[in-house]
């Protein structure tokens, strides 16, 4: 997603942390693990700037409650499958044209010493 034709407007949040069921592990889906989010959502934020009303612009307090209920009411054995969910329900809202989703684990089960693995998806509206 370009500057240009993202319209260049973005909502970031970052650092968001819930437990949740995500791995391919047998021993990953016994119990929840430690997971970070971050997202930049594409939305035209200039009439929240004239207005300074929030029902103009996508609340991110309300993106939050729902990327937190997704990592911790729904399973998943890939990363990639849990940032495409919170893709597909961002884009739900009519208000945003695109979105970027970081989705780490940050306690991976591998043997060599990484603070964290993740992957990164991009979607737009159609």
């Amino acid at each position: 997603m370009s500057e240009r034709a993202a319209g260049g407007d973005r909502i970031e949040l970052r650092g968001l942390r819930a437990l949740g069921v995500c791995g391919a592990l047998p021993e990953e889906q016994e119990r929840a693990q430690p997971l970070e989010v971050d997202l930049d959502i594409v939305a035209d934020l200039s009439v929240a700037g004239e207005s300074d009303d929030l029902d103009d612009t996508v609340d991110y307090g309300a993106v939050c409650e729902l990327v937190e209920r997704v990592i911790t009411t729904e399973r998943f054995r890939l990363l990639e499958r849990l940032a495409g969910r919170i893709a597909e329900l961002v884009l739900s809202d009519d208000r945003v044209r695109g979105v970027s989703v970081t989705v780490r684990k940050l306690r991976p089960p591998v043997a060599q010493m990484v603070d964290s693995t993740g992957v990164r998806i991009t979607r737009a509206r159609g």
